[in-house]
């Protein structure tokens, strides 16, 4: 019989991942804070593998927020630059493993060649089904949920919950199960601020560059031992009882 893991059946469908540290990761070595990105960047495409490997469907990463062009002028274009650059090295992969990018976030003031790669990206994977990669670039919940509203009204849609989810950037994909943040700091900055209303936390110390799959799974292990009741009780989860309704989760 094949030895069968024990955390399928808890398993979260959807991870969503605040990946922090980059440029602290890099300080601690006296390297250029651009090092730490990069080595970021080798860091996703190993959580990208650990993900396909354990079947998450859904991988969402914080890539850039509306919040970061707040840093260096430098720095900014060099996240830019490194985002065309793993674009072109990166999708090819991607697509023969199975995986559809998104790229959710607002795209004004992004350059047109930006703007373009993540297009050309989106349409290269599009018919991908094995992992849905979401990398939120000029990305912020509370911009998210204007936008949604500014489309329901441009409409002439009464504002609902169930219309709102139906217009927000990550209406494609089901509320993330698991929040993890890497780099020590206990909140989630502005990151799927309505998508994220049951989701469960998990804060760790390791920087971002250092994230591999063990951490991946020390993550998942307390995930599994969490009891998700979404209003009821613990009897009634023991009990099987079902869900009425789940505030912000159109997929519960």
């Amino acid at each position: 019989m094949p030895e069968q893991d024990p955390l399928a059946s808890a398993r979260p469908r959807h991870v969503a991942i605040v990946m922090d540290g980059n440029g602290r990761w890099a300080q601690k070595r006296w390297l250029p804070r651009v090092a730490g990105h990069k080595q970021g960047v080798e860091a996703l495409r190993r959580v990208v593998k650990a993900c396909l490997e354990r079947d998450v469907t859904v991988l969402t990463v914080f890539a850039f927020s509306s919040e970061n062009w707040n840093r260096p002028v430098e720095e900014v274009s060099s996240l830019m630059d490194l985002l065309v650059v793993a674009l072109s090295r990166e999708v090819p992969t991607l697509e023969g493993n199975g995986v559809r990018l998104h790229f959710p976030g607002d795209r004004r003031g992004l350059s047109r060649r930006v703007v373009q790669g993540l297009i050309d990206a989106e349409r290269a994977t599009a018919h991908n089904h094995k992992l849905v990669l979401n990398v939120c670039f000029n990305y912020g919940g509370r911009w998210d949920i204007a936008q949604a509203a500014q489309r329901l009204a441009a409409q002439g849609r009464e504002i609902t919950e169930e219309s709102l989810n139906s217009e927000l950037a990550l209406s494609h994909v089901p509320d993330p199960d698991l929040l993890i943040r890497t780099g020590g700091e206990l909140r989630i900055s502005n990151f799927l601020l309505w998508q994220a209303a049951y989701t469960e936390l998990v804060f760790t110390e390791c920087l971002w560059p250092d994230f591999d799959a063990a951490e991946l799974d020390r993550a998942l292990l307390e995930y599994a031992n969490r009891e998700r009741r979404f209003g009821r009780t613990s009897e009634q989860v023991t009990q099987g009882e079902p869900l009425l309704a789940v505030g912000g989760d159109r997929h519960a």
